[in-house]
């Protein structure tokens, strides 16, 4: 989201052809063709910059087009141990692992599936060293880093803003000290969200002074996600000349982790209409929550764009069937007039809203599918049930 909360894009593209009554509502559907598109795109970035670059699974999980990711890609990049195993076992490639508080448990699991650890302070790299060096001396060839605040905020809002103050997400670099690169391969920095390439080109003009000296030491630095490289004014002349830069001047490899530039624009979310009651405002309730299946739009807060929405049309302000009084997605203007019955569909929704849904109220998951824009094949990939309800209680 922008500074006022309005969604970054929500392009129709070929959705606005899709046949909603041809899937079960609610239902994520994304298309194939968009995300290869996507790919393509940070591919050139890759082949051009030498950069390295990996899906963040966090916002894109879906392991049915893993096969895409794989061609185009160079790994992805994991937040715990259940994000490694699902990378591992279906992504392949290089698999990079940051959490802001690792297991003991875990984590020679994790060590065992991950080619780059981060780490988030100081007192977990010495804490969990040990674990480290005897996975090495079995044979494990792992690569360590450590997550740095640049303490300069390019963030609209506060509570995606890694640089916030108390963030708990990386050592503040004014408190790090050439004895804490011990055993260190890498700095990692995630600083963005939704942004552009100026943000990032500022946060290391800010951030360099202060770890210049340790860089000869290091073999790769990791700029983290937020970058929204595939939107179309993104300036991705200048994101190559950056990587190229750093890489020449001071011979480290540099990875980029986007997850929401994968999947720009690629999905949407469909839905029906349960019911047209009126209080004060004409109200919609549909099958799909803000609560449940795109708690962003609470959280956030921010709008969701909706097909075929007109400026001049009939409004509604639609939520959800939760008995959440805040379940309200947002006020739309459809083209013409709802009726019960109706389908409709919310846009940009492949990225985040998929990974986070729920079933608070017992309210049902969405099915997802997978749609061919080039073919206009749909496939459902999963649909699910009461089991997928009953089984995350006892």
């Amino acid at each position: 989201m922008n500074e006022v909360g309005l969604p970054q894009s929500g392009d129709e593209g070929a959705f606005a052809k899709f046949d909603l009554f041809s899937v079960p509502s609610p239902c994520f559907v994304v298309d194939e063709v968009a995300i290869e598109r996507n790919l393509k795109i940070l591919a050139d970035i890759k082949a051009q910059s030498g950069a390295n670059i990996l899906l963040a699974l966090k916002a894109f999980s879906m392991f049915s087009l893993s096969h895409l990711v794989r061609q185009y890609l160079d790994g992805t990049c994991a937040s715990g141990l259940y994000e490694a195993k699902l990378a591992s076992k279906h992504f392949g490639g290089s698999l990079t692992t940051y959490c802001a508080g690792y297991k003991a448990s875990d984590l020679s699991e994790i060590i065992g599936l991950s080619d780059h650890l981060i780490f988030n302070s100081i007192a977990q790299k010495n804490r969990f060293l040990p674990i480290v060096e005897a996975a090495r001396q079995d044979g494990k060839n792992i690569s360590l880093g450590l997550r740095i605040n640049p303490e300069h905020s390019e963030g609209h809002t506060a509570k995606y803003d890694p640089c916030m103050p108390c963030s708990r997400l990386g050592i503040p670099v004014s408190q790090l000290g050439a004895d804490d690169l011990i055993g260190i391969d890498g700095l990692h920095m995630h600083t963005l969200c939704e942004q552009g390439f100026e943000p990032l080109e500022r946060t290391w003009n800010a951030v360099l002074p202060k770890i210049e000296l340790y860089l000869q030491e290091l073999k790769w630095i990791n700029f983290g996600g937020g970058h929204h490289i595939t939107r179309p004014d993104y300036n991705r002349d200048g994101l190559i000349q950056f990587i190229k830069g750093i890489r020449s001047t001071y011979d480290v490899d540099v990875y980029l982790e986007p997850g929401e530039a994968c999947a720009l624009d690629a999905g949407i979310l469909v839905g029906e209409i349960l019911d047209l009651p009126v209080n004060q405002k004409q109200l919609a309730i549909t099958d799909i929550s803000a609560t449940c299946h795109m708690p962003d739009v609470i959280e956030a807060p921010y709008r969701p764009a909706m097909l075929g929405e007109t400026s001049d049309g009939p409004s509604y302000l639609m939520g959800g069937p939760s008995c959440l009084a805040g379940d309200v997605i947002g006020e739309y203007r459809p083209a013409e007039v709802f009726e019960i019955g109706d389908r409709f569909a919310f846009l940009d929704q492949a990225h985040y809203s998929m990974v986070k849904t729920n079933t608070f109220n017992g309210v049902p998951l969405p099915a997802l599918a997978i749609w061919n824009s080039s073919t206009n094949k749909t496939r459902i990939v999963k649909q699910f049930t009461y089991d997928d309800f009953e089984q995350r209680l006892s």
